[in-house]
């Protein structure tokens, strides 16, 4: 019996062993330390090291009235006070007692979910105050956990701040319903004391220890002010969960997501040598988080030539307080002056000779921070707060290193750290006749509303005989000849597609995007605005709603829903449904997290995409165009490729959108073409199909080539205020390809990342693309395999990346061939397509072509679609 129980004795003792050693080194000891399990009775322990107390078994906390304990319908799969919650439809407060005067952490949980007793997860709006502090302000919580990109933590969030407490205070937190209807709920709540001087600024420090403020002068933190953790980063490979922290229950996260510089690698180093905390308090950050650290590499070559730049998204219009953790651990530094890098926040020079070594008092393992206080103009809906890391050129080691990033937000005059959120969502039987006089107004906030009934059977009765007709009307085939688009429904069917697609009610339209509240725009284009809008209780979809008077018509909606109900790819966006309704086209497709490919190209605050991430998307882009011309069984030619068409998802893959002026391509084995009206973007537009009205699927290919430009140069196909020969990116392109000098062209953000053979084989794949003769340009199947190739060879020479050289000449003693002539084919791209493992068989169809005449897009509008 006790031989049987020896080996789990062991085990248990290991466990306890690993427990310990998981645990800084020295633990700071909070006064206060109180983990409150709101909406319940029971108490409970989890992995992070928390005890959570059900909040009415305690006496140091009371809950004023009218509040509710109500039980979550769905299950979190994280462990945490998720299971209840405390719900009200009206003002409720937690009082907290007898808490320890001085600064704290004051952490909220929440569980976006739906609870019992008719609490519907998207009715969850409310202002949070503690104290004089407003914390929240018209909060939608659903809204703001379906914009986290983390599935391991779905529908769940937390917040932490740091406010100050004075002798014999309470500490009240109230929840506020922002409108009849809503409602407030906590999941959570928990109060960690801190150290005095943490965050907040010792009075007693001299003018040096005082917090930088970029731009010149000091910041001093003040008790007064209340602080909002936005990013506690360690540069390492893994999370340090609350429960190894120095005993205040923090999480240091990973950096990578905020990182810019391709390839960089954090570090685990000398887990041996016993730190030093003679600089700045054993509490300040887990050992771990000073024995992990980013750095530039040992290419001293290339680390002059580019920062080491961390982009850290944040709220305009107010301040932050920037803490950097610096540790010397490298055993290449031995004495002064080895190592010696710049600092730059928001571009400006903050620190000049950053030597760690000289920082720590001339020794190796001492831990120092440095504080930096930042202000963000309310400017712009977006910003990023940059830091940028750069070797000294009188450094020995040519290097960059840096441990550990935190960031606060800080309270206003008014002691705000909201950011205004979108007002509450509204049923769909709250539209009114008064939307409709506001939108008659000019307002952009509501959606019409359904007029008179007699009315609205009229119009509805009037749209569906007009489809039908014109469906019927455009019945055709096309030979070759010059009659325009038709429309072929297999059978002249006027039904759209239910079974093809789910059909959606104008209802769940408007409750999906609050009343189309303009809020929720997060595009505009021809054929009117796209929403963001959730579908239930937490699907984020794309809608992208047909305006009044656009461009756009029937005939492009209906060539949408079809073309997109029959497709599923992986580099294809997915449409969910439709909405054809109360005088409404409206289409709802799967939501891309990233937005456009434009969108991180030029024109954006969003970072610069590495020259890996380029890539990538290019492949994607390509394999999406490749499956539309060859893997349907009849060759889909999509006639508006360009970078707006092609979203990102949350993971960076690329898909093509916006099919409404696709084209069935020819359909018999002696066709070639289809001979069509000339429909397109400017800039993108294949100067062959518009010189001849001939469609090809080289037509998408041409503009294609045109994407491939933009991803390299970083700037729009057409520009006016430039010099003649500069503003047609193409032309541009060509001349400098010409000369052998294509890499002067370059995305300056691409600076020293592109290894040179690399650069010169995208180059040919690209202006190979847009040979002035359709039939000299490569097929997609060829364009993918290419790039894959150049992919390889990116990864191979990927260790010397002076592709771009101070001259701009892309390589010496080249020879460039014309690959404009009509002569020449390009490239040879045939060589490398294999790669691809595609199948570049056209598939033919018996069928009957489907041909749709879109009405929105025309080539004299410089704005495309």
């Amino acid at each position: 019996m006790e031989t049987s129980n020896k080996p789990i004795t062991i085990l248990l003792l290991l466990l306890l062993s690993f427990f310990h050693l998981s645990k800084a080194d020295v633990i700071f000891d909070p006064p206060d330390l109180l983990t409150i399990n709101c909406g319940s009775s029971t108490n409970f322990s989890t992995p992070d090291g928390r005890n959570w107390i059900g909040d009415t078994n305690t006496k140091l906390l009371s809950v004023s009235r009218g509040s509710v304990l109500a039980t979550a319908l769905t299950q979190s799969t994280i462990l945490g006070p998720y299971t209840s919650a405390r719900l009200s439809f009206s003002n409720f407060t937690y009082s907290i007692f007898n808490l320890t005067a001085g600064p704290m952490f004051l952490r909220l949980f929440f569980f976006s979910t739906s609870y019992q007793n008719n609490f519907n997860r998207s009715k969850a709006v409310f202002s949070v105050k503690a104290g004089p502090y407003t914390l929240f302000q018209r909060f939608n919580v659903s809204l703001d956990a379906d914009s986290v990109n983390d599935p391991a933590r779905s529908n769940i969030l937390f917040r932490e701040y740091c406010i100050n407490l004075h002798e014999r205070q309470n500490l009240n937190i109230t929840f506020i319903p922002s409108s009849t209807g809503s409602y407030a709920f906590i999941n959570g709540i928990e109060i960690v004391s801190m150290p005095s001087y943490l965050y907040y600024t010792d009075p007693n420090v001299d003018i040096h220890g005082l917090p930088k403020l970029v731009g010149g002068g000091t910041y001093p933190i003040e008790t007064i002010l209340a602080l909002e953790t936005k990013y506690r980063l360690r540069l390492g490979d893994r999370n340090i969960p609350a429960a190894e922290d120095t005993g205040m229950l923090r999480t240091w996260d990973v950096h990578d997501e905020y990182i810019s510089n391709p390839g960089v690698e954090s570090l685990d180093i000398d887990n041996t040598t016993k730190l030093n905390f003679s600089m700045t308090p054993n509490y300040t950050a887990p050992d771990q988080v000073y024995r992990s650290l980013a750095s530039m590499g040992h290419n001293e070559s290339v680390n002059m030539g580019f920062n080491l730049t961390w982009q850290l998204p944040v709220d305009p219009g107010f301040t932050y307080v920037l803490r950097l953790h610096f540790c010397q651990l490298n055993p290449m530094v031995i004495g002064s002056g080895d190592q010696i890098f710049l600092i730059f926040i928001q571009d400006h020079l903050v620190e000049d000779m950053v030597d760690i070594f000289n920082w720590g008092d001339k020794q190796k393992g001492v831990p120092v921070v440095r504080d930096y206080v930042v202000i963000i103009r309310d400017n712009q809906k977006k910003a990023n707060l940059s830091v940028k890391l750069h070797p000294h050129d009188k450094s020995m080691i040519k290097d960059a290193q840096l441990n550990a990033i935190e960031l606060f937000k800080i309270s206003d005059t008014t002691g705000n750290l909201a950011v205004p959120n979108p007002d509450p969502r509204i049923q769909a039987t709250e539209i009114s006749h008064e939307n409709s006089s506001k939108k008659r107004r000019g307002t952009t906030k509501t959606l019409a509303a359904v007029v008179v009934a007699v009315s609205g059977v009229v119009l509805l009765s009037s749209i569906i005989a007009f489809f039908i007709i014109k469906l019927k009307k455009n019945v055709a085939y096309n030979n070759g000849s010059n009659k325009k688009d038709g429309t072929s429904r297999g059978g002249g069917s006027s039904s759209l597609p239910t079974d093809l697609c789910r059909h959606f009610t104008i209802a769940e339209i408007v409750e999906a995007t609050n009343n189309f509240d303009e809020v929720f725009v997060v595009g505009v284009g021809g054929f009117g605005n796209v929403y963001k809008g959730y579908i239930g209780d937490s699907t984020p979809v794309a809608i992208k709603r047909l305006k009044p008077g656009s461009q756009q018509g029937l005939n492009e909606f209906m060539n949408e829903i079809e073309m997109l109900s029959q497709l599923r790819h992986l580099h294809l966006v997915s449409l969910i449904g439709y909405c054809y309704e109360s005088n409404e086209m409206i289409l709802v497709y799967d939501f891309m997290d990233r937005g456009t490919l434009r969108d991180h190209l030029y024109g954006t605050d969003n970072p610069p995409l590495s020259w890996k991430q380029r890539l990538q998307i290019c492949i994607g882009a390509a394999r999406g165009l490749h499956y539309l011309h060859t893997g349907t069984k009849q060759m889909i030619i999509h006639r508006d490729v360009k970078s707006t068409n092609i979203l990102l998802d949350e993971k960076w893959v690329a898909k093509v959108s916006d099919f409404g002026l696709s084209r069935i391509g020819p359909t018999g084995s002696s066709m070639t073409h289809v001979s069509t009206q000339v429909k397109g973007s400017v800039g993108y537009l294949d100067p062959d199909y518009y010189k001849r009205q001939r469609l090809t699927e080289k037509s998408d290919v041409y503009s294609y080539g045109v994407v491939l430009l933009e991803v390299l140069c970083g700037r729009q196909p057409l520009l006016r205020m430039v010099e003649r020969q500069q503003a047609s990116l193409v032309d541009w392109a060509k001349h400098r390809y010409e000369k052998g000098f294509l890499g002067e062209i370059v995305d300056p953000a691409l600076k020293d990342q592109i290894a040179p053979h690399c650069l010169r084989k995208f180059g040919e794949v690209a202006l190979s693309c847009l040979h002035e003769d359709g039939t000299q340009r490569p097929s997609m199947n060829d364009v993918v395999g290419v790039l894959e190739f150049v992919m390889q060879l990116q990864l191979q020479d990927g260790a010397n990346v002076n592709a771009v050289s101070e001259s701009g000449e892309d390589y010496e003693n080249s020879t460039t061939e014309d690959m404009f002539s009509s002569s020449h084919s390009s490239v040879n791209v045939s060589d490398y397509s294999n790669s691809s493992g595609l199948n570049t068989t056209s598939y033919a169809s018996k069928e009957s072509e489907r041909l749709l005449e879109p009405v929105f897009s025309e080539i004299k509008d410089p704005k495309g679609r």
